[in-house]
């Protein structure tokens, strides 16, 4: 990686960010200190427990418990301790419907919702498939699971009939909520029509509820029943169960490529813990926040840093339903004026399109309410962290990228808000309660600035516990590279300031004449070209060198492609990189393959340069005239 970015300097909270932080700066040093298990256990006390812990870790990776014996209840956590009079949502979608929930409308809906579950026959430890978008249904849907122990598994609203399928075959859900349809950029998406399909066959479902929020006629069957009606009819409320802090709140689904989608089972209240503390330190969200988590509530971003950990905070959340940039790339400019939002957790991507959209449409909106912008999803660089500080934020917000996956639950690596400094393009430190480490092949520990395998050394609460009826799959995917550790499959370093900087996943690294690259660094390199959008890199087989790059870049606007553009892009690699780096050939395309959450999808670009045609998985294509658009200009 260029020394240049490992050297960079730090850049510091903002006055107002210090002086709102949650602890002060000697504090924040002491939990650090702390071995994890205790760090844990002094953390999870700021929560409201029916039999409060008294032990922290016990066991080890792929057999650990945290709180042994404790017991509480997420929802109310998130929802009953707050106050009812306060706004809980603001609920926008593309079109421009809007609603406005409080804690105490939010509270009763979920306590009477949960009751119609256990009506159907839910009880503790059933599951309950969640087949919606971000709608204020999925907060009410998931915190009534949560109340009654219900066991929920999120289903991503872009996936096929296919996908779908093979997720409620795995999990056996009893009941599964979805809605009529749901908004993309102008299209209506028939998310019932596609369960419809998915469902044939799947013995274990008995009732489906549906909220009909397109088209409020939309035909049910015998056993389907409208998701309102049923609210409305409903005057008791489910008193909340005390769960055990270990018993499991929840199944997520890995995407699968070649091989069946991982179901992920997280504990209700160790996710609940770790949340918590993911978003007082990541976000430092407070109840006199207004805060937008812009994710998709099928990926565990947004469980992570609203629906649970932001909720648990306490504070007004925005949320939207559909494309962000819809109907224009200025909407979530409108959105943070018209709430006065203070703090935003988004993606990388997300901001990459608001800069291609052009600095102007910036200016038009006020967004002095806006103090902090978190990240996590994908490596961000510093031309993109700088433009959304300097640009975005007028100079005036803490730009904090951070780290995390689907199965540690939270966002472990980041600055500490208003504490700790961040480095523009890196991915902050370990938070309190996580140790991490880089290791070589051979199982050694890496130097600092030196790439290599990134692993965590100690269990913590929100880790995934196993793999949904198939635990020698979860020890063989991530305890068995290195033995008493975590294996992340990223491929990362420590700078010499203790920063993490991830660059992608371990197959993200290509090896080209012995010196092992990570695509983050070449696609750093394109993006500070005037010239370019966007950029994704991947290698392509070579005979001589092992392996060589291949990026593909997306122009900004009014750039037309040309052999002297792809030249200059080859030498910026050069100049950023080195010599070695150079590509073996540049491709300049309008679009790219991407998710519906907006990353590029660069095992397509690879299958593409490889063999002419993509393989695997495509449920979560989001634009799948991409495809043809790269096969062209390969051709070429």
């Amino acid at each position: 990686m260029d020394d240049a970015l490992l050297r960079a300097p730090l850049v510091t909270p903002t006055e107002h960010l210090r002086a709102t932080a949650p602890v002060g700066l000697q504090e924040a040093e002491r939990l650090n200190a702390l071995p994890p298990s205790d760090y844990w256990l002094e953390l999870a006390r700021e929560l409201d427990w029916f039999t409060p812990p008294v032990v922290g870790l016990e066991g080890r990776f792929g057999d650990f418990s945290y709180f042994r014996g404790a017991s509480m209840n997420v929802s109310v956590n998130c929802l009953d301790r707050h106050d009812p009079a306060k706004v809980a949502l603001h609920y926008e979608r593309e079109d421009g419907l809007s609603e406005t929930w409080t804690y105490g409308e939010l509270t009763d809906a979920a306590a009477r919702f949960a009751a119609c579950l256990q009506d159907l026959g839910v009880v503790k430890g059933d599951r309950v498939g969640i087949y919606l978008s971000n709608t204020p249904e999925a907060f009410i849907a998931i915190q009534a699971c949560y109340r009654i122990g219900a066991v929920y598994s999120v289903v991503f609203a872009g996936f096929s009939a296919a996908a779908v399928r093979d997720r409620l075959q795995d999990a056996q859900p009893k009941v599964v909520v979805c809605t009529d349809a749901t908004l993309r950029r102008g299209k209506v998406i028939p998310l019932k029509a596609t369960l419809d399909e998915a469902r044939v066959g799947v013995g274990s479902i008995t009732a489906v509820i549906v909220a009909r929020r397109i088209d409020a006629r939309a035909e049910l069957k015998a056993d389907e029943h409208d998701f309102h009606a049923l609210l409305s009819a409903q005057t008791r409320r489910a008193d909340p169960v005390a769960m055990e802090a270990n018993e499991p709140g929840f199944i997520i689904y890995t995407s699968g490529t070649t091989s069946k989608p991982k179901g992920l089972v997280h504990s209700g209240v160790g996710f609940l813990v770790g949340t918590y503390a993911n978003v007082k330190w990541s976000l430092n969200l407070t109840r006199g926040d207004v805060y937008w988590c812009t994710a998709d509530v099928g990926w565990l971003t947004f469980p992570i840093f609203a629906l649970v950990g932001g909720l648990a905070h306490g504070a007004t959340h925005v949320i939207f339903e559909g494309g962000i940039d819809t109907p224009t790339s200025e909407r979530p400019y409108q959105l943070i004026a018209k709430y006065g939002v203070t703090k935003l957790f988004t993606a990388p991507t997300a901001l990459r399109m608001l800069r291609r959209a052009g600095d102007d449409a910036v200016v038009k909106h006020d967004l002095s309410s806006l103090q902090l912008v978190s990240l996590v999803g994908e490596p961000l660089d510093p031309e993109t962290w700088h433009w959304t500080q300097g640009v975005l934020g007028a100079g005036q917000i803490f730009v904090n990228n951070t780290y995390g996956q689907t199965e540690t639950g939270t966002a472990w690596a980041s600055s500490m808000v208003g504490l700790t400094p961040t480095r523009p393009g890196a991915c902050g430190q370990p938070l309190p309660g996580y140790r991490a480490q880089v290791r070589l092949e051979g199982g050694g520990v890496a130097e600092a600035g030196e790439l290599g395998y990134l692993t965590l050394t100690e269990p913590f609460p929100c880790l995934a516990r196993t793999v949904w009826g198939d635990h020698a799959r979860y020890e063989q995917v991530y305890l068995s590279d290195f033995p008493g550790s975590y294996a992340a499959s990223d491929a990362a370093l420590i700078d010499q300031d203790g920063h993490l900087w991830v660059t992608g996943r371990v197959d993200d690294v290509m090896n080209v004449a012995g010196h092992r690259i990570g695509t983050m660094e070449l696609e750093a390199a394109l993006i500070t070209h005037a010239a370019v959008s966007e950029a994704a890199v991947v290698s392509r087989p070579d005979e001589i060198k092992g392996s060589v790059p291949v990026a593909f870049v997306v122009p900004r606007a009014g750039v037309v492609g040309s052999p002297e553009l792809e030249r200059e892009l080859s030498d910026a690699i050069v100049q950023g990189v080195g010599s070695i780096a150079r590509p073996g050939r540049v491709v300049i395309v309008p679009t790219l393959p991407r998710t519906r959450s907006g990353k590029i999808m660069r095992r397509l670009l690879r299958d593409l340069l490889e063999a002419g045609e993509v393989q695997g998985d495509l449920t979560s294509l989001e634009n799948p005239d991409a495809i043809e658009v790269v096969r062209a200009a390969l051709q070429v």
